[in-house]
């Protein structure tokens, strides 16, 4: 309840402070063709006064939610071991706190991927393709239906470190190898030694990605979708910003096969953000999936108290 409360806030704020410059711009028309007397500048004053209470009232939210972060996410990933993958627009700062994030709700940080740049360029996509294919371990097989590059990579290093019940893990060697094989063709990187077994994902963007990345953000969606369905769930987090125009966030929540494999959040940056995070990610380990935040086509603010997108 808290965050929508502060999403209104914070929708209330920049509608007043878009007043405010408004009736400025007016009471300045105004002073210079009828000589407006002070009434002009009382109601500058009351706009003013309405502005500092309402970011008053939303630095408070914002303090709430920190406050109470802990015990929201507290056991919510216990016994749950997370491997963290970031997009090469992903903020160190939301990295961080995602990290923190998981180990106070009980999960195990079970290593970072770093996807390149030309993990995402187009003239690198058949390379990728072939590296994949070549790496696929005995014994193991990747879905004929994922054909582009994210998707199939994405099956890949799915298979190679995520596992869910009824399944057989990937070898210690196996992983190594096809982990290092994908390091070696430029398009991932990670420290040595550091990526363990893991139940599930979190991917981590950035904002808005531009008008000339093409079909990048489709590359990390698919990517995601395809890594996730792997392990026993997982969830692509992004800033604000992060659902609009071609976005990762915005590609999966505008593909309902995509979006039904992994839960979204569009805040990340924001506390709220990070909370719902958390609880996403459990939620999607029990099979609910859900567009989370405040930017387009998210379908709730948070996740609810049964696991599915609240009010």
């Amino acid at each position: 309840m808290i965050s929508l409360r502060q999403h209104a806030i914070s929708l209330v704020a920049v509608f007043l402070a878009l007043a405010l410059g408004l009736f400025l711009g007016s009471g300045f028309v105004g002073d210079r063709m009828n000589s407006v007397t002070g009434t002009s500048r009382d109601r500058i004053g009351d706009l003013e006064n309405q502005r500092d209470d309402l970011n008053g009232q939303l630095n408070a939210a914002n303090s709430f939610d920190q406050a109470v972060a802990p015990r929201l996410i507290a056991n919510s990933l216990r016994g749950q071991s997370v491997v963290v993958v970031t997009a090469p627009n992903a903020a160190d700062a939301d990295v961080a706190a995602v990290k923190e994030s998981i180990s106070g709700a009980g999960g195990k940080f079970a290593g970072q991927i770093a996807l390149t740049d030309q993990f995402l360029a187009d003239q690198h996509a058949e390379q990728l393709r072939t590296i994949v294919d070549q790496t696929i371990p005995p014994g193991a097989m990747l879905r004929p239906e994922l054909t582009d590059s994210g998707g199939r990579a994405g099956d890949l290093v799915g298979s190679l470190v995520l596992v869910r019940p009824g399944t057989t893990p990937a070898r210690a060697a196996d992983r190594a190898m096809g982990l290092q094989a994908l390091r070696d063709g430029g398009f991932i990187d990670y420290t040595d030694n550091a990526v363990s077994q893991a139940d599930l994902v979190v991917l981590v963007t950035g904002d808005e990605f531009g008008r000339d990345s093409g079909a990048q953000g489709s590359v990390v969606a698919r990517f995601g979708a395809a890594m996730t369905s792997r392990g026993q769930g997982g969830i692509l987090v992004g800033r604000s910003g992060s659902a609009l125009g071609g976005s990762p966030v915005a590609v999966v929540r505008s593909d309902p096969a995509l979006g039904n494999a992994m839960s979204t959040v569009d805040n990340v940056d924001q506390q709220t953000g990070r909370i719902t995070a958390i609880l996403a990610l459990a939620a999607d380990a029990d099979g609910h999936t859900g567009a989370y935040g405040t930017g387009p086509g998210a379908i709730a603010i948070t996740v609810g108290a049964d696991g599915k997108p609240g009010d």
